[in-house]
């Protein structure tokens, strides 16, 4: 039998993010839940004062992208729970909102299985020069190129999370090995005979396709910079659906001109949208902007859970 929603007319929510604002099917979701729902429909920027002012009065948000710090929580007084629609949280000050008695609602690899085949479709769109043979062709060149095989190859990952964990899961039928590493100690969790826990640096040297799984912080930012792009095979393969400024971009864009290394993927960049057309343009790099759990499945699913956060939530540790 069919459990009918109970209306709540207390709380006032404030919906931040404008691709679920533009949402019907979440809208009409957040509506048969919540009276008083305000929505980003003219779709501003949050950010500073403009954020506060949208958030004033509200006593739950839905946040997408927008940066939630000590400064903006203080201007908020009524504000008591944020609920993320998304599972990246490097936006959110985990110690102002303990500070705030402010919960948070977040689930965890909502959109893994998003993310993780699109790694798997840039590893072979590299591997077998799809982007390179795609504009050839349209240019009315008719190149055959001989590129590799994804099976069998040694594929590090860096970042062994709910998204790191999910690409090893699909990457099973190629028979890759897989070198793991993730900055936090993963020595003593068990894994499959395929997969081995390694440095930073084995991996770079020995990893013949490197994906990056990692949030931004003061402890991943350039993680890979000229020296470590400078550890890496030359027929190796970076790929980068996580977070902008993981790379540095400048240096990349240095070694895939100079072939240090074959090619590179990203969906991500420090700047968004990148304005470097120099390496955006380079005919060993892939770019996307910004699409890796943005399948339509997991949009639906991300933003469900959002709504479920703004009652069930918890508060940072």
């Amino acid at each position: 039998m069919e459990v009918k929603k109970t209306m709540n007319d207390q709380d006032k929510v404030a919906v931040c993010s404008r691709s679920f604002s533009k949402n019907e099917a979440l809208r009409k979701e957040i509506l048969s839940r919540y009276k008083h729902v305000k929505f980003n429909d003219e779709g501003l920027s949050l950010e500073g004062k403009v954020l506060i002012d949208f958030l004033q009065d509200h006593n739950k948000v839905i946040i997408g992208l927008e940066k939630i710090n000590d400064s903006i929580l203080d201007l908020l007084p009524t504000l008591k729970v944020v609920s993320k629609y998304g599972v990246g949280t490097d936006m959110i000050d985990f110690q102002a909102m303990k500070k705030h008695k402010v919960k948070l609602g977040w689930t965890g690899g909502i959109n893994k299985r998003a993310v993780a085949e699109l790694v798997i479709c840039y590893a072979i769109s590299i591997l077998r020069d799809v982007p390179i043979a795609n504009k050839e062709v349209s240019e009315g060149i008719w190149k055959q190129h001989k590129g590799n095989l994804l099976s069998e190859k040694t594929f590090g990952i860096i970042g062994f999370g709910n998204i790191g964990q999910d690409v090893a899961k699909l990457l099973e039928p190629f028979a890759c090995k897989i070198l793991v590493y993730d900055i936090v100690d993963l020595n003593n969790q068990s894994c499959s005979d395929n997969i081995k826990y390694v440095t930073l640096d084995y991996l770079l040297m020995n990893s013949d396709l490197i994906s990056l799984h990692l949030p931004l912080n003061d402890d991943t930012a350039l993680i890979i910079n000229k020296k470590k792009l400078n550890m890496m095979q030359k027929h190796s393969v970076l790929i980068n659906l996580s977070r902008g400024g993981l790379v540095d971009e400048d240096a990349l864009k240095e070694a895939l001109i100079n072939y240090k290394i074959r090619g590179a993927a990203f969906d991500v960049f420090a700047e968004e949208p990148p304005k470097d057309y120099e390496l955006l343009n380079l005919d060993n790099f892939l770019s996307t902007p910004h699409i890796g759990g943005l399948a339509k499945e997991s949009i639906m699913a991300m933003g469900y859970a959002a709504i479920d956060g703004l009652d069930n939530n918890f508060l940072p540790k």
